[in-house]
C-alpha cells in the first residue's frame, strides 16, 4: 500500500472516529435531559401525594335555600340569594378540595330538595333530604352557606351562626367569624352567635355563615361581584384550617335533635 492510500485511511478512521465520538456525546447529553425533564415532570405529582390540612376531614357544605325558595333579595338589584349561596358554596368545595377535604354538596344546581306536592311542608321536606344527606355521608362538618337581610339597610358585615349552647359549634364558629373578619375588613365586625337553625342539629359541629347583608347597598354591590365571593370563600375556608389547627382538645358536639314531632302541615 502507498504512503497516499496509508494516509487517507488513516484520515478516514480520524473523521469516522470523531463522528463516533460526537453521537455518543449528544447520547449522553439527550438522556441526561431526558432524566431532568422526567424529575421534573414526577416532581407535581409527588407533591401531590401529600396529605392536605383537612385529609381525613369530611365537610357537608350546604347551599342555602334553592329552586321556588329564592331567600332573602338583593334591596337593589332584586337578585335572589339562591345562586349567591351556590356561587360560594361550590368555591369553598373547590378550594377544600384543595386542602385534602372530602367534601358533600346538599346542593349542586338551582333547586329544592322537595317534591313538588309533598305530604309535608316542602320547606320541612327540603331540611330533611339535605339533613339526610349530610348523615348518609357520615359528614365531621357542616357549613351552610347563606345572604342576610334586614329592615334596616345600614346592617352590614358578615356573621356565623352555631347551634345554641353548644361548644363544639361555638368553637368553629369563631374561628371562621375572625377568619371572614380579617380577610373581608367588614365595616361591622360581628361576633358569632347562638342560633336555632335545623341545619345545626345533626350532632356535629355546624355553622350557618350569613356573608353578608343583601339589605345593605354596598355590601350587596360587593356580593354581586365575582373576586369578592372568591374572597368570602377563602375566608371561611380559612376559618377551617384555623380551626382545625387549634391545638386544644375540641368539645363533643350535642347529639343531634328528634325532630319527630315537627309540625308537618303548611
Amino acid at each position: 500500500m502507498g504512503k497516499a492510500a496509508k494516509r487517507d485511511r488513516l484520515y478516514t478512521g480520524m473523521l469516522l472516529g470523531v463522528t463516533v465520538l460526537c453521537a455518543l456525546t449528544l447520547l449522553y447529553a439527550a438522556g441526561s435531559s431526558a432524566v431532568q425533564t422526567f424529575a421534573q415532570e414526577a416532581a407535581p405529582a409527588q407533591t401531590a401525594l401529600v396529605p392536605g390540612p383537612l385529609k381525613g376531614l369530611t365537610v357537608a357544605v350546604d347551599a342555602g335555600h334553592g329552586g321556588y325558595d329564592g331567600g332573602a333579595v338583593g334591596r337593589v338589584s332584586g337578585v335572589p340569594e339562591k345562586g349567591l349561596n351556590l356561587a360560594v358554596a361550590q368555591r369553598v368545595e373547590k378550594l377544600l378540595t384543595l386542602q385534602g377535604a372530602d367534601v358533600v354538596m346538599t346542593r349542586t344546581g338551582d333547586y329544592a330538595l322537595c317534591d313538588e306536592h309533598p305530604p309535608i311542608r316542602r320547606k320541612l321536606q327540603d331540611m330533611q333530604r339535605r339533613a339526610a344527606i349530610i348523615r348518609i355521608n357520615d359528614a365531621d362538618v357542616v357549613i351552610s352557606i347563606h345572604m342576610n337581610e334586614y329592615a334596616g339597610r345600614g346592617e352590614s358585615g358578615p356573621q356565623v351562626f352555631y347551634r345554641e349552647d353548644c361548644p363544639a359549634g361555638r368553637l368553629l364558629a369563631g374561628a371562621i367569624q375572625n377568619a371572614m373578619i380579617e380577610g373581608l375588613s367588614p365595616r361591622q365586625k360581628r361576633t358569632a352567635l347562638g342560633g336555632d337553625y335545623y341545619i345545626l342539629t345533626l350532632g356535629v359541629p355546624s355553622v350557618l355563615v350569613e356573608c353578608g347583608f343583601l339589605s345593605n347597598r354596598e355590601e350587596e354591590a360587593k356580593l354581586l361581584q365575582e373576586d369578592y365571593r372568591e374572597q368570602v370563600a377563602r375566608s371561611v375556608v380559612q376559618g377551617l384550617l384555623d380551626w382545625r389547627a387549634l391545638p386544644q382538645e375540641k368539645p363533643q358536639p350535642l347529639p343531634a335533635v328528634d325532630r319527630s314531632d315537627e309540625p308537618t302541615a303548611e
